[in-house]
């Protein structure tokens, strides 16, 4: 018997096919809690031009140890907790200075534009880094689809913030929810990612699913996790850290070795698997595209 084939032009793109089962299968992620981890592919294309050739830190590694406290202030409590997550159904909220207040489907975001995948150096405060391959799209596609004010010179990020899924909400660890911010011109720099995804798969949830931001020349406690709204504002806020501990975390905190966290040095960091210690290097090692941002700036007291 000879089995019929479709014309070519009913058969759909593998790149098509993957996209959809992202969306069908509502975010589904390697998180390994609670059942058998289902690994979703996230089709992307390598931003050469924006990658480091360094050896990336090991899947396994990145979404085992790290920090959201929502789910609790150890570094392996996001992954025996983040399984209570639920990112579908999810919104984007954009308000503040803009002219139209919008809110838009996490689906929807996703179809904005061709999905990148930048192998990023990844730097927390505490001394510890990673190369982690995030996948998603600069935050300037967001801005294409806004019409922000004159008086928009600030960029929040909140987090959500729900008993019901996130335990440690409910304990006062921090001002929730969880807010951080950037200015216009750092957001809108093309480094600046809305990442929804790593190591090709879709974003795990103990790492910020189903949208996170990535900023990588700062420390990695910048990169506000599970986003619903992002709201343009005229003066500098307060955020979740410098609320917290002002004289410890600054506003712009740009990886800086020369000035030390009030409880240790930042002249040295040490990547996750690996024993060696390496020099932190000035913005994470991206100066060069990065420090026109802050030219004439004191970076020791706009820390």
């Amino acid at each position: 018997m000879r089995i019929p084939v479709p014309p070519s032009s009913e058969i759909t793109p593998p790149e098509s096919f993957l996209r959809r089962r992202l969306l069908l299968a509502g975010g589904a992620t390697l998180g390994g809690i609670g059942g058998p981890a289902l690994a979703t592919p996230l089709p992307s294309t390598r931003a050469a031009a924006w990658s480091i050739d360094d050896k990336p830190t090991p899947f396994s590694t990145m979404t085992s140890y790290g920090n959201f406290y929502e789910f609790g202030p150890d570094k392996d409590s996001p992954a025996k907790h983040a399984h209570r997550l639920r990112i579908r159904p999810w919104t984007l909220t954009v308000d503040g200075a803009v002219k139209t207040e919008k809110t838009f489907a996490i689906d929807d975001l996703l179809k904005w534009a061709p999905l990148e995948e930048r192998i990023y150096r990844f730097r927390c405060v505490e001394g510890w880094g990673a190369v982690v391959p995030w996948i998603g799209f600069p935050f300037a596609e967001l801005l294409k689809r806004v019409e922000i004010t004159g008086n928009a010179k600030y960029v929040e990020f909140w987090s959500l913030a729900d008993p019901g899924q996130m335990p440690y909400v409910r304990v006062p660890l921090l001002d929730w929810p969880y807010v951080e911010a950037l200015r216009l011109d750092e957001a809108k720099h093309p480094l600046t990612l809305l990442a929804v995804g790593m190591y090709g798969e879709v974003m795990p949830k103990q790492n910020g699913a189903p949208l996170r931001l990535i900023v990588p020349w700062k420390y990695g406690f910048k990169g506000a996790k599970s986003i619903v709204r992002v709201r343009f504002v005229e003066k500098q806020p307060a955020t979740a850290w410098t609320k917290a501990a002002p004289d410890e975390y600054g506003f712009y905190s740009n990886v800086n070795p020369d000035v030390p966290h009030k409880r240790w040095s930042q002249s040295h960091e040490r990547r996750l698997g690996e024993f060696r210690k390496r020099p932190t290097l000035p913005f994470n090692g991206y100066a060069e595209q990065v420090a026109g941002l802050y030219a004439g700036m004191d970076l020791r007291q706009n820390f």
